[in-house]
This record gives C-alpha cells, sequence and structure tokens, in this order.
C-alpha cells in the first residue's frame, strides 16, 4: 500500500519540503516565502504531513495551513534517547538528522557533519542515545568574517574542491583557508570520534556537503537531504505510536 508523506522544515531564511512515498524521497523543493510553499502543498485523502520551524508557533502554522499536521517540537516522541544538557536548546534539525542517518544505516555509531550557515557535528551511539557534538563557523561564514573583520581582505565564494592547498595570492590563500581548513576539521574530528567510540558511520549533509564531497571514503555519505529524510522517519514513527 502506497504511504504518501510530506514534511517541511521551516527555518530562518528557506522553507525546505519534501514529499516521501514509503520513506523513498520523491520530491524535494526550496520556498523564500511561506505563502508558496502553501501553495505547493497539496496533500491528499490518506497522506501524512508534519511541519517543524524555528520561528513560527503552532498557532501560527494552523491558521497558515488549512490541513492536519504533526507539528513537530521538544515535546514530539522520538525513537532515540536525548541526553543533551540542554535539550531545549538543542536544533531539530540536529535530532532529525542523527535519525535521518539510521533511515540508512540503522545500527552502530552515526556521526551527522551539516554543512549549512554553521558545521554541526551529531554524535549517535549504537545504542540509539543521543550524545551530542559540536558547532563551528560555516563556509560561507568564514569568508565573511575574514572580509568584515579585516581592512583588505575580499569577500570570497568558495565554491569547488579544486582549490590548492598552497596559496599564491591573497584570493587563495583565503580559498586554501577556508576550505582546507574546514576540510581538515571534519577529518580531526571523524578521527577523534573513531578513537574513543570505534567504528563510526559518517554522513554528511547540508547545503555545502557535496562541495566536500572529495572527502568521501571508508564510510563516509553525503546525503545533501538528509535532515528531510529524518523528519520523515518522525513522523512514521508518530503515526505508528
Amino acid at each position: 500500500m502506497k504511504q504518501r508523506h510530506w514534511v517541511v522544515d521551516i527555518g530562518n531564511t528557506r522553507i525546505k519540503t519534501g514529499l516521501f512515498e514509503n520513506g523513498t524521497l520523491l520530491e524535494s523543493k526550496s520556498f523564500s516565502e511561506l505563502s508558496k510553499c502553501n501553495d505547493y502543498l497539496m496533500p491528499q485523502n490518506g497522506d501524512r504531513v508534519l511541519i517543524t520551524s524555528v520561528k513560527l508557533s503552532l498557532d501560527e502554522l494552523k491558521e497558515t495551513f488549512s490541513f492536519p499536521f504533526l507539528y513537530f517540537d521538544h515535546e514530539t516522541p522520538l525513537e532515540i534517547t536525548n541526553s543533551y544538557k540542554t535539550p531545549h536548546t538543542l536544533g531539530l534539525d540536529r535530532l532529525a538528522g542523527v535519525i535521518g542517518a539510521k533511515s540508512f544505516k540503522n545500527e552502530g555509531n552515526v556521526l551527522v557533519i551539516d554543512m549549512g550557515t554553521c558545521i554541526t557535528y551529531d554524535f549517535l551511539s549504537k545504542k540509539n542515545i543521543y550524545l551530542g557534538g559540536a558547532i563551528s563557523p560555516g563556509l560561507k561564514m568564514r569568508a565573511r568574517a575574514m572580509h568584515e573583520f579585516t581592512a583588505r581582505l575580499p569577500l570570497i565564494n568558495v565554491q569547488n574542491q579544486e582549490i590548492p592547498y598552497l596559496g599564491t595570492d591573497t584570493t587563495s590563500c583565503m580559498a586554501s583557508g577556508i576550505y582546507h581548513g574546514i576540510a581538515e576539521e571534519i577529518k580531526g574530528f571523524i578521527q577523534r570520534y573513531r578513537e574513543d567510540f570505534g567504528h563510526i558511520e559518517v554522513f554528511i549533509c547540508g547545503g555545502d556537503a557535496e562541495i566536500f564531497e572529495s572527502l568521501i571514503k571508508d564510510h563516509i555519505f553525503v546525503i545533501p537531504n538528509l535532515v528531510l529524510y529524518g523528519l520523515d522517519r518522525i513522523l512514521i514513527y508518530n503515526v505508528e505510536k
């Protein structure tokens, strides 16, 4: 029996949606305006919908969307245990990311690296306990910081992987520092987690994930829409519950 799920992730600047059928992502969309997202969403009888938002309350969402939906917040039941010391300050996308990773690798330790405005590192143990991770500046944030906090450094745009480690002018030195700095940071975190926890499955997701595809090697997977997969799995868990 076909079961369609719509998931909606309303962030500070972008709205991301995913249409799933029996766990398979059929289509993903991104919107800058809530009204356009509302026009796009057309759940049919029997479809399930999950919505999460960093800025809109449940009551505000009910005023926008006319169809029933599950509101994902910090009180929503999950299939994992959250041991974060300040759970209500934890970004819900971080929880969705590790749950999404579980939809691909259901057993073992999982490290999710989400490459957006900030880079977040999130660790889920093989016992399905979320332990936390780390947050560092993302690619564009590093470029903007060097430009805005200095007098002469330009604002550069790092878009590809073919950046020499040894810069030969100011622009290439900045590009090298940003790209290879992030790359070495990622490698260092992965190595540290493996030293402490043994075998782990590593997932890289987020808007800048594909720029770092060259990091792919043993047990590293690049899945840009990993958070959407996690939202779908959260919806499945709550429907079954």
